[in-house]
């Protein structure tokens, strides 16, 4: 693959991603069943990807993290914060408006051609 398309499609997976992640910490969830649930959703993401994600966002107070020792296996649970509840509210608003312009974009440029 054009390595400058590879860094681009990096780039766009990026954001995407993390509202991706911060859309299912609305409830506590600990990160391999993270993984499977954005795998079922169609979104593949490396635990090499999501543990560096999910300590960045923890770092800038948007995730809360919490151990549960009562299984045999201990688990870190995380959760999104009062914080970052609300901008995941606002960052998903914005992905709306913006992708729902993009589309219409697009889909013009498809059935018009390129001016």
């Amino acid at each position: 693959m054009n390595t400058l398309l590879n860094s681009m499609l990096i780039e766009l997976r990026r954001g995407t991603l993390t509202l991706a992640v911060l859309s299912r910490l609305q409830v506590p969830r600990y990160g391999y069943s993270l993984v499977q649930l954005l795998e079922q959703s169609g979104i593949a993401i490396d635990q090499s990807t999501l543990y560096p994600l999910l300590r960045r966002l923890e770092k800038q107070g948007l995730v809360t993290s919490s151990w549960d020792n009562s299984d045999s296996r201990p688990r870190k649970y995380y959760v999104l914060s009062e914080e970052g509840t609300s901008i995941f509210d606002q960052l998903k608003q914005e992905w709306l408006a913006h992708s729902g312009k993009l589309l219409h974009i697009l889909n013009e440029e498809e059935h018009h051609g390129v001016d």
